[in-house]
């Protein structure tokens, strides 16, 4: 078997860090969100911004996969770990902006476990992009991850069935429900993307 020649080329691994590094700053915003007494229009400003900022690094990734000749690994599975980062940064968005548009103002304590699976997400994230260039201590990745997305799991049935225990009027359980759900998709994203990145280093082992 031939030796793969991998392109010295670091700057695949550079974007997709930083995409990922957006996710951390969003998660953060995230729970600033949550947190009593935020200020939800500076919040949401905010987070467009970062969300912004995110759809920039995402179309510089693509750009560079089609004026590149060599990638570093398949050009689709660069193509779905993009847009898996970026489809976590949308849906945190989303969340944020479900908060401002429904002016939510009490919000189940439980919520915020939701979000703090999201920050860990994110922070093992951005710790795992720069392994791609060596597909070395990967698999702690996503096996942690997708952990999370199991506890994320359980903290939404909780959270469902406070919602309807009777305690909040029938308005505000939609919009809880809403805003409880999009919570769990994102954290699904997240495990969409450790698997991506799961599928990238088997092939490249």
């Amino acid at each position: 078997m031939g030796l793969r020649f991998r392109p010295v080329d670091t700057s695949f691994y550079d974007l997709l860090t930083e995409s990922a590094q957006h996710l951390v700053t969003g998660a953060s915003l995230l729970a600033d969100m949550l947190a009593e007494g935020a200020d939800h229009d500076d919040v949401a400003r905010r987070m467009r911004e970062a969300e912004h900022n995110a759809d920039e690094t995402t179309h510089a990734i693509v750009k560079r996969v089609n004026s590149t000749f060599v990638t570093p690994f398949d050009r689709e599975d660069i193509y779905s770990l993009a847009s898996g980062l970026d489809d976590v940064m949308d849906m945190m968005d989303e969340v944020v902006d479900m908060i401002l548009l429904y002016e939510v103002k009490v919000l189940p304590a439980e919520l915020s476990g939701q979000v703090e699976v999201l920050q860990r997400c994110a922070e093992l994230t951005a710790a795992a992009m720069p392994n791609l260039q060596s597909m070395q201590s990967l698999e702690e990745y996503w096996i942690e991850v997708n952990r999370l997305e199991n506890t994320g799991d359980k903290n939404h049935r909780r959270i469902i069935a406070n919602i309807f225990s009777g305690d909040f009027k029938t308005i505000e359980v939609l919009k809880l429900k809403d805003i409880a759900e999009a919570l769990e998709e994102a954290i699904d994203a997240f495990e969409k993307v450790a698997n991506t990145v799961e599928q990238i280093a088997v092939k490249e082992s």
